[in-house]
């Protein structure tokens, strides 16, 4: 072991122009596997964030949406027929539109998802300043953490949003009551505003469209006891007509592009996963090829196959732990400089996994160069044989 050890680290210190360039291409690598991660999870935490923390256990669709938000609709005997079936304690309803926030002098600062909630009911995110909403049509708004940062809004602030009237646009202002944590939906940060000021304020074919009983998308269904979720699912698809009810993680996962596009990037990673090993495995291979004649002066003093491929083992782990520490802080340092409405989130777990498929796939790919240095003889390799 110690004899691997000193040779390896021999040849790495004698040739550390060449073995840096090359940590420097592992690095690389590194950083686009990272940064592929880290997309993958912004832009699924973009459509699931809000649905993903909603104080609910069961979001109920229009049976005919085939569990598209933005084509399932409930009205209010809906609600109140839910809320009769035993095992429900609470529900709320939720309408999901659009809208811009602009600056005061007319120019867009922010496309936000602009959803409409029932003060006090499941659906309305807890706030980490302020109060929550508390009245169906005041013209208030709960902000979540990213549109504060970049519209630079505090608690007791007026801000004013843009949205479609017919074919106007037309300008509301909203009173900031309460900032949540984020809560994006549809890749957007979102703000929330009473029910019936939503139902006024969002976009519409014709202005003044909105009424003292409007319709909401979706139903959040809180559940007395969550454990019994698939017997409450299966009594309120009976129990109330036209209805199909679904767990959250369910809902989030039929969000518009949400399967496909988790399974591009991750077919992305798969590829840099798949260029790295190619990489590292060449390179190792044409290191292997130069220094044939030192492997077989090595073998014909007696040295074990053993330490040869533990040699050569310990140089690959030495290279790309190297280039893992260098593009791991690089990624940490560009990621520093993004700003907070771009949907990248690098998340502990999923960087640590990317970290090690990269060392792991590093060491698949130097088996080849393992394999030549043991099949070497010594008498050919010296031009002996």
């Amino acid at each position: 072991m110690l004899t691997s050890i000193h040779l390896a680290i021999k040849e790495v210190w004698r040739n550390r122009g060449r073995f840096l360039l090359f940590s420097l291409v592992v690095a690389l690598i590194t950083v686009l596997i990272l940064f592929v991660a880290a997309l993958g999870e912004g832009l699924g935490s973009g459509n699931r964030e809000y649905i993903e923390k909603l104080d609910a256990d069961l979001i109920v669709y229009q049976d005919t949406a085939r569990l598209s938000i933005a084509s399932s609709r409930a009205g209010c005997e809906k609600r109140r027929s839910l809320r009769n079936v035993e095992g429900v304690r609470e529900v709320g309803p939720i309408g999901f539109s659009s809208a811009t926030v602009v600056a005061s002098d007319g120019t867009d600062l922010l496309d936000v998802s602009f959803i409409g909630v029932e003060p006090g009911k499941p659906g309305e995110p807890p706030v980490m300043a302020g109060t929550g909403l508390l009245r169906k049509s005041a013209d208030e708004a709960i902000v979540d953490r990213t549109v504060a940062l970049v519209a630079d809004l505090q608690v007791g602030d007026t801000f004013i949003i843009r949205s479609p009237q017919g074919s106007e646009d037309e300008f509301y202002a909203l009173e900031v009551v309460g900032i949540s944590d984020s809560q994006k939906y549809g890749i957007r940060p979102s703000i929330f505003a009473p029910i019936l000021a939503w139902d006024r304020l969002r976009p519409q074919a014709t202005p003044g469209g909105g009424s003292d009983t409007p319709y909401c998308n979706v139903v959040a269904v809180q559940l007395e006891d969550p454990a019994q979720l698939d017997v409450v699912r299966q009594r309120l698809q009976v129990k109330v007509d036209r209805v199909e009810a679904v767990d959250l993680q369910t809902a989030y996962e039929n969000t518009p592009g949400y399967t496909e596009q988790q399974s591009t990037l991750n077919t992305q990673n798969g590829f840099a996963l798949l260029i790295g090993v190619l990489v590292i495995g060449g390179f190792f291979q044409i290191q292997t090829l130069q220094k044939v004649p030192q492997i077989g002066m090595l073998k014909a003093i007696g040295t074990p196959n053993a330490i040869v491929a533990l040699a050569v083992m310990i140089q690959i782990l030495i290279v790309t732990l190297s280039g893992v520490v260098m593009g791991s802080l690089a990624t940490f340092g560009i990621a520093l400089v993004f700003p907070p409405n771009i949907p990248i989130v690098f998340e502990i777990s999923s960087g640590a996994m990317a970290v090690t498929s990269i060392v792991l796939m590093s060491l698949i790919g130097g088996l080849v160069s393992i394999r030549y240095s043991l099949r070497v003889e010594p008498l050919i390799a010296l031009g002996l044989g």
